[in-house]
């Protein structure tokens, strides 16, 4: 496989001899912003045209270099490179400046002094204007999944083919794939963990909660065994939640070996970092098997970038379930937001590129008066939606699993029908991607493996009013 198919063919799991790509020579030193196709911001070399330093109205779009023939497409740049840069936000304006970086260090000092209403305004005075951003594109950034999309629709008319068969994205069909998690930061969000694992329960909905191990609150045996107990999930946040681990790379390595520890004790599996700071280039210190501390589109963050994708990527060994949804605190506090329309607006974007749809909410924030209401407002729709969509309603743990699986799947082609082998292969459905009558990709499925599906019609409606 040639590197600059293998994402594509990763992303599709689809067969190589389809997706005939070939790189043009002499790629630029130096990288920098370009289109592909209206609308989809790159960030990498190419072999024509110019690129921009920051993203800017006006990008050269390189579309128009690409040589297109029967034998596939030669391209003025590699999508795969381009994608990772996105992925592991290997752009301009997704890491701190200096300034920014030192700002951050005297906040996390003075923070435990400060109120919680002096601490909501240093947050809104920093998030000035960054919804206006041009990218990573608000509310959720699909740019990965445009690229893609692109690529298969210039192979399918260069190629003549009808359509190209690949493994589908999720288990069972399900068009899209939804997880709740939990971070809990405080004693006080500690105390109210069982009132929102009765809630979660209420709508049949399965969490996974992200524990500090060290000094916002004291983490018993009985405390984590509640959630396992009940099937939730128990997933480890920071070490201390403190914002500075991973300030300087040799403190990252002492507390990398510590949050390690704790994650064979409490048997995690999976990861958050505090604030959703981060460096995805020293994750291969870390013995997760997951990690959801990568933001789609971070303008809400005190940390920029975001890794512009809806759908779950490897990096390493480690498998990223992005944060597809605006956070709660960020939602209520920082926007002022009182109702779930802008959760709405994101789950349809995300559904539109059958993406992860990751949401964080806290114990600490979500399970008082008036911001309670709203999150069962949530629970409501994402029941809604889970039938009238098709929706995955998964634990991390489960999505990881399904990654991994669907990522060492294999199609075959026996007796001119495509069959798919692997571990896991009898939840797995053929997919092809296509060209409807207006030009657009579009897909279609064989039929998927019949599973129970339970609609609110089983919820106990006088329960639910009693919660509210």
């Amino acid at each position: 496989m040639g590197s600059v198919a293998k994402g594509l063919i990763e992303h599709y799991r689809c067969p190589e001899s389809f997706v005939k790509l070939t790189l043009a020579e002499d790629l630029s030193e130096e990288a920098g912003f370009f289109a592909f196709g209206s609308g989809t911001t790159c960030y990498g070399r190419t072999a024509a045209g110019y690129r921009r330093p920051r993203r800017e109205a006006g990008l050269y779009d390189v579309t128009q270099d690409v040589i297109s023939s029967t034998s596939g497409l030669c391209l003025p740049f590699d999508p795969t490179e381009a994608v990772d840069n996105l992925r592991l936000e290997r752009y301009p304006g997704a890491r701190d400046s200096r300034l920014r970086a030192a700002a951050r260090e005297i906040y996390y000092l003075l923070r435990p002094a400060l109120s919680q209403s002096i601490r909501r305004r240093i947050q809104r005075f920093q998030l000035r204007g960054s919804r206006g951003s041009q990218f990573p594109a608000w509310p959720v950034d699909r740019t990965v999944e445009n690229i893609y999309e692109q690529l298969l629709l210039l192979i399918l008319s260069a190629t003549g083919a009808e359509r190209i068969p690949f493994i589908w994205f999720w288990p069972e069909g399900n068009r899209s794939a939804a997880i709740m998690t939990h971070d809990v930061d405080s004693e006080a969000g500690r105390d109210l963990c069982r009132d929102l694992m009765d809630l979660d329960d209420l709508f049949q909905i399965k969490a996974s909660f992200q524990i500090v191990p060290e000094r916002c609150y004291s983490v018993s045996a009985d405390f984590l065994a509640k959630f396992r107990n009940r099937g939730f999930e128990v997933g480890i946040q920071d070490l201390n939640h403190d914002g500075r681990l991973f300030s300087r790379r040799s403190e990252f390595l002492r507390r990398a070996a510590l949050i390690n520890g704790y994650a064979r004790a409490y048997g995690a599996k999976g990861f958050r970092a505090g604030v959703l700071y981060r460096r995805p280039e020293w994750y291969d210190v870390f013995e997760f098997s997951f990690d959801m501390s990568i933001p789609n589109v971070a303008h809400l963050d005190p940390q920029r970038g975001g890794c512009c994708t809806v759908m779950p990527y490897f990096i390493g060994d480690i498998l990223e379930l992005p944060v597809t949804t605006t956070q709660d605190y960020m939602l209520f506090h920082l926007l002022g937001e009182r109702t779930i329309d802008l959760w709405k607006t994101q789950i349809d974007l995300v559904t539109e590129k059958h993406g992860l749809i990751n949401f964080i909410v806290h114990p600490d924030y979500a399970m008082s008066g008036e911001l309670k209401s709203i999150y069962q407002d949530l629970l409501i729709y994402l029941r809604e939606v889970e039938a009238t969509k098709k929706i995955w309603m998964a634990l991390p743990s489960e999505v990881d699993q399904w990654w991994r699986e669907r990522s060492k799947m294999q199609l075959v082609l026996t007796n001119n029908e495509w069959r798919i082998t692997g571990e896991g292969a009898e939840r797995a459905v053929v997919a092809y991607a296509t060209k409807n009558a207006e030009g657009k990709l579009v897909y279609e499925m064989e039929p998927a493996p019949k599973q129970p599906r339970i609609g609110l019609d089983r919820l106990d409606e006088k329960s639910v009013s009693q919660h509210s």
